[in-house]
């Protein structure tokens, strides 16, 4: 049996987030509104019930789970695969200073394409190894609901991948907001396997699905 739900969490802000400057891989901390993000909404995940708490290892997104986890008294594994998409030489960089530097690159990007010869990871190879970890941790669990806590990109391309969709092709999907949180809900023998009944939901209230309706 596997997990009946995926429960996807941002972490919380940084100062890289308020300055618009491009984190990707790199490893930067919450700040204070993030810390107090992450334990303002932690109840609001812990109410959701995960029995399996998985993160990136970048430490705003672990700190994030960190505050869920200690209310619900489970441990907080890591795997590299939830990590935030590769920027490449960009990242540290704003828009303006990547639009400066790297003028063709950045139109290439701007227009939802792939900017060739500066690092970035295709969308595609983050949702297909965010999607690959979050299916395999789910495989594994005996029913129930499995957190994953991680980045705005990665989320969202892993989403799509997870939804049957082409990251690359199909943009119907940004990033979360700082601290924000969706939901896929498993369909057994249909697909897409996994259906999305929330995204970029800041509080818990009526609308988060009854697994006995669907």
């Amino acid at each position: 049996m596997n997990a009946q739900r995926i429960v996807v969490w941002r972490h919380g802000q940084t100062a890289l987030n308020v300055s618009g400057h491009i984190q990707g891989a790199q490893d930067h901390p919450l700040n204070e509104t993030g810390r107090t993000q992450a334990r303002e909404i932690a109840p609001q995940i812990a109410a959701l019930n995960p029995v399996r708490i998985v993160s990136s290892p970048l430490s705003r997104a672990v700190d994030t789970a960190q505050e869920a986890a200690a209310l619900l008294r489970l441990p907080v594994e890591t795997d590299p695969r939830f990590r935030e998409r590769s920027f490449g030489m960009w990242e540290g960089l704003n828009r303006a200073q990547i639009q400066e530097r790297y003028p063709e690159q950045f139109a290439q990007w701007n227009a939802g394409g792939q900017p060739e010869g500066v690092g970035v990871e295709p969308k595609n190879a983050t949702g297909t190894r965010f999607a690959a970890a979050a299916e395999e941790y789910a495989a594994a669990m005996d029913g129930g609901t499995l957190l994953v806590v991680a980045h705005g990109a990665a989320i969202a391309y892993g989403t799509c991948q997870l939804l049957g969709l082409d990251a690359d092709e199909w943009m119907g999907l940004r990033g979360l907001d700082n601290c924000h949180w969706g939901m896929l809900v498993a369909q057994q023998e249909r697909f897409p396997r996994w259906r999305l009944v929330a995204y970029n939901r800041l509080v818990n209230d009526d609308a988060v699905p009854n697994l006995e309706t669907l």
